[in-house]
C-alpha cells in the first residue's frame, strides 16, 4: 500500500509542477500588474487547482498510510491538520507552519466553490498568489523529505 501512495504524491506533484508551468505567464503577469475581470478568474482557478492537487495527496495518505479519513463538515481542515500529526505508521507530513500557510488556500478553495467568479477580489486573491511560488516548493521540499521517511522505514 505504501508504494502506491508513494506513486500518487509523486503524480500529483508533478500534475501541480505542470500547473504552474502551463499558467507560468498567467501568474507572472497577474505580480506584475492588476489583472483584468478574466484573468482573475483564471487565476483563481489556478489557486483552487492547486489546493485540490494538494488534498488528493493528503487523501491518498490518510486513506493509504493512516487508514483513517476525517469525516463531518470539517474534514477538509481536519484533514489538513491531520497531516502536521505523527501516527504509529507514519512522521508528519507538514510542518505547523506549512500548514498554517495552507490553510489559506484551504479557505480560498471552500470560497470558490461557493461563489460566483465575479465576486473575487484581486487584493485578497493577491494575498495568495505573491507567495505561492515559495509555498509550492516549502511544500514539495516536505512533501519529499516524507518520501524519503516513508522508503527508509
Amino acid at each position: 500500500m505504501v508504494e502506491k501512495v508513494v506513486s500518487q504524491v509523486k503524480f500529483e506533484i508533478e500534475q501541480i509542477d505542470q500547473l504552474f508551468e502551463l499558467y507560468a505567464d498567467l501568474l507572472e503577469r497577474a505580480q506584475k500588474g492588476t489583472p483584468d475581470l478574466v484573468e482573475i478568474a483564471a487565476v483563481a482557478s489556478v489557486l483552487h487547482s492547486f489546493y485540490n492537487g494538494l488534498e488528493n495527496i493528503f487523501l491518498s495518505i490518510a486513506k493509504g498510510i493512516d487508514a483513517d479519513v476525517p469525516t463531518g463538515a470539517q474534514w477538509h481542515r481536519d484533514l489538513l491538520t491531520q497531516m502536521m500529526e505523527s501516527t504509529s505508521r507514519r512522521r508528519p507530513v507538514l510542518t505547523a507552519e506549512v500548514a498554517h500557510r495552507l490553510a489559506a488556500y484551504l479557505g480560498f478553495r471552500h470560497f470558490y466553490r461557493h461563489s460566483y467568479s465575479f465576486f473575487l477580489e484581486w487584493d485578497e486573491l493577491e494575498k495568495l498568489v505573491t507567495p505561492l511560488t515559495e509555498v509550492w516548493e516549502q511544500v514539495k521540499d516536505e512533501l519529499q523529505r516524507f518520501l524519503d521517511s516513508l522508503s527508509a522505514g
